[in-house]
């Protein structure tokens, strides 16, 4: 199973408190790099969420932003102290009674009184519950696409190794023709040159030639790096850093059997092999 880091996944839920929506985007990084944008009231949630993204993501860019609409009457309440509003009432009638000219005393007045009016603020910890569920939710729903995505990628890595072994069979079975094709041009070298066969030179040209251009470790390894790429994307873990060092080996071994070529069919292929390794590299910087 391989995981894109490229995703986006978007949760909410509501009840009597309100609304509350978290969102996750994450892009291709060489790390794990978290960030967080939550309301004030869940701040205190971050740290927790940063060990859930730990367990569940390797690498990536991870952004995530939750947004909290409370409803209108789930916020600060008012509350009057019954008691003190009543002995405020109490000592302005009986200051009335004592004044010449007693002034009425209202309502506003005595909610002013510090104390008569109190604010009660609403529980919050059953909304830091339902944000604690709706984050492992989005989490869930963000490492199904990133699953998803690699599922879209891996015919793709699968085409192109495929091709790349055709390639390497090609170069196999044209070595003997060239090494004979070599051997013929070395001959008619000497025959123009017109000097005089020699077995024994004639032997010891063969082997240079045949060391200069021999690419059978080179296609060997290219074999062995295509199938450590097949495993290693067929295994569950985070593979896109072991992946974009085989891709270095590869693209090593692509070079050096460009180097060593000694007919033009031999350079196409090395070549086609080279723009299908950095296809797979660009592929490769996107998972996890």
């Amino acid at each position: 199973m391989i995981r894109s880091m490229t995703a986006f996944a978007r949760q909410d839920t509501q009840g009597d408190w309100g609304t509350l929506t978290c969102e996750i985007r994450t892009v291709n990084h060489r790390y794990l790099e978290p960030s967080f944008r939550l309301p004030e009231v869940l701040r205190e949630l971050e740290n927790s969420f940063r060990e859930q993204l730990r367990s569940r993501l390797k690498r990536g860019k991870v952004d995530v932003g939750m947004r909290l609409q409370l409803a209108e009457s789930s916020g600060q309440g008012l509350q009057v102290n019954d008691e003190l509003a009543e002995a405020l009432n109490n000592a302005a009638n009986h200051v009335n009674r004592i004044l010449d000219n007693p002034a009425h005393i209202n309502a506003i007045d005595i909610l002013r009184w510090p104390g008569v009016l109190e604010t009660t603020e609403r529980d919050l910890q059953p909304i830091k519950s339902v944000a604690a569920e709706l984050f492992e939710r989005t989490v869930d729903e963000l490492v199904v696409v990133r699953e998803r995505e690699g599922d879209r990628l891996r015919p793709l890595f699968d085409h192109r190794l495929a091709t790349m072994s055709e390639h390497l069979a090609t170069v196999r079975n044209l070595m003997p023709e060239l090494l004979a094709s070599q051997e013929h041009n070395l001959r008619e070298r000497f025959r123009v040159a017109k000097v005089e066969l020699d077995a024994d030179r004639v032997a010891q040209e063969m082997v240079m030639v045949a060391q200069k251009s021999d690419v059978t470790e080179e296609l060997d390894r290219l074999d062995a790096h295509i199938s450590e790429v097949t495993g290693t994307l067929d295994s569950g873990d985070a593979i896109g850093r072991r992946l974009d060092f085989l891709m270095q080996e590869l693209n090593r071994e692509a070079n050096t059997l460009s180097s060593k070529s000694i007919d033009a069919r031999v350079t196409r292929i090395a070549v086609d092999l080279k723009v299908l390794i950095e296809q797979m590299r660009e592929q490769v910087q996107n998972l996890e």
